[in-house]
């Protein structure tokens, strides 16, 4: 786990600097990725980004985008699911690719056959001509779309036309040794954003970020790490997030609630809290009830939440 501290500090200037928070790494699978995005940018070509939720597709589609000739242009990211033939960008008049920037398309695989067929008309239209003068696009999946087009959902000569070069993007928990360098990005920015101080991060809980398996990604690091820069309490913070982190140690989890990390928090809190007072009082109820300022009956509802209703009897 040990890194070269100039070149770690090299990448924090580099993170600092980068649009839609794509995130260097230091990890080999990182850095061969960047390679070829650096390879892909001084294309035309469409390009398919393919990762499961929260890998980070359009940040790298967005990246590939700001590394071209079209930095200048506008990079539109467009959501997939749901979306009409009159709602496809472009310039009105059926050339969904006019323009010289980029247009990403989020989650390919939700496209449905007729913007499908649109596109692939204006591909076929853009091959024919210059391709420097349309849009490029990018697409991205955490689907298996030769799945997909086996089942009839997705087009053979669409999906022939938009594979033509393919980067997968790693899991994160392929990636391990870039989560300190994730952590200390994430957790920067919001301090900045939220104009509160930097957290101080201990060894316990950058390993307990380390050992996670992440099935959410960046996506649930990036949450994480909101959670320990708005509770301000590291202790606090990791209690819930313990639980939370325990939670979702499964394929395709959903993201980290910060609404939730909060409420787990606070209820790690209310139990240490309650369990310190019985302690003192020599785990007499009542007494310690009145110290917690609330009803004893409401004190036996706590103790069988947090797992001591065995003890709920009269003291």
């Amino acid at each position: 786990m040990e890194t070269d501290i100039p070149e770690m500090e090299q990448m924090k200037v580099q993170l600092a600097d980068s649009r839609g928070d794509f995130v260097p790494g230091l990890s080999p699978l990182m850095q061969a990725l960047q390679e070829v995005i650096v390879e892909l940018a001084q294309s035309h070509v469409p390009v398919l980004l393919i990762g499961e939720m929260g890998t980070g597709k359009k940040a790298t589609a967005s990246r590939i985008h700001d590394l071209s000739s079209r930095r200048g242009q506008s990079f539109t990211a467009v959501a997939s699911r749901g979306l009409k033939v009159e709602n496809l960008p472009g310039n009105g008049n059926g050339d969904y690719l006019a323009g010289s920037g980029t247009i990403y398309l989020e989650e390919i695989g939700d496209l449905n056959l007729e913007c499908q067929e649109l596109l692939l008309r204006n591909l076929h239209s853009e091959n024919a001509g210059r391709p420097d003068t349309s849009a490029r696009l990018i697409c991205g999946t955490a689907r298996d779309l030769q799945n997909e087009v086996r089942a009839g959902r997705f087009r053979e000569d669409f999906y022939y036309h938009i594979s033509g070069v393919s980067l997968r993007l790693p899991p994160l928990r392929q990636r391990k040794e870039d989560i300190p360098l994730l952590l200390d990005f994430f957790t920067a920015k919001y301090a900045s954003e939220f104009h509160c101080a930097l957290p101080t991060v201990s060894a316990e809980t950058k390993q307990l970020f380390v050992q996670h398996a992440w099935p959410g990604n960046l996506r649930e690091l990036e949450d994480a790490a909101k959670a320990l820069v708005v509770l301000g309490d590291g202790g606090l913070a990791m209690d819930g997030l313990r639980s939370l982190l325990a939670r979702s140690e499964s394929p395709n989890g959903e993201r980290l609630s910060l609404k939730e990390t909060a409420k787990a928090a606070s209820r790690e809190a209310e139990k240490r809290l309650i369990l310190k007072v019985l302690t003192r009082t020599r785990w007499n109820r009542r007494r310690a009830a009145q110290e917690l300022q609330i009803s004893y009956k409401a004190l036996l509802y706590k103790l069988k939440q947090i797992g001591f209703g065995e003890l709920g009897g009269a003291s």
